[in-house]
């Protein structure tokens, strides 16, 4: 599992020209689910993504996580976070879970980051969305389960 972590003043996903999520001050995270992933370590890619302390604090440290802060939270479905560029030019997506996997992993994700921030925006799985957001500082983060879940 795979998350691009950006910190941000505001993001929205709109599907079919309409919004579908908003956030404002937190994070808006693309979310690669790879074919091995599990409950297990969903679990504690969502605890460390919940725990990580990267807003700034009174003396501009960061210090503080997403719950210190009151800040909201955007999970992103981007299976493209899997892509194998290493031979030729066209990627491969061998290694990015299948949509009979990966969806229901991805719900489990959100329910999952529910426990830590009460309201939890989405994207829809394999949907073509838009995203727009203002990245802050800019901050962004990648956490891979392969460094995390040793």
């Amino acid at each position: 599992m795979r998350f691009v972590i950006q910190r941000v003043k505001h993001a929205e996903v709109t599907i079919e020209n309409e919004v579908h999520g908003k956030i404002n001050d937190g994070l808006l995270v693309l979310c690669g689910i790879a074919d091995t992933d599990t409950n297990e370590i969903a679990d504690k890619m969502i605890k460390k993504l919940c725990g990580l302390r990267i807003f700034e604090d009174s003396e501009g440290k960061t210090n503080l996580s997403l719950a210190d802060v009151n800040g909201q939270l955007m999970l992103i479905s981007q299976f493209t976070l899997y892509a194998d560029c290493k031979k030729g030019n066209r990627p491969s997506f061998i290694r990015a879970g299948k949509p009979d996997m990966a969806s229901p992993m991805y719900d489990h994700l959100i329910e999952e980051a529910g426990k830590y921030v009460p309201d939890v925006q989405r994207g829809i799985f394999g949907a073509d969305m838009k995203i727009e957001l203002l990245n802050d500082g800019p901050f962004t983060v990648i956490l891979d389960s392969e460094e995390i879940c040793k």
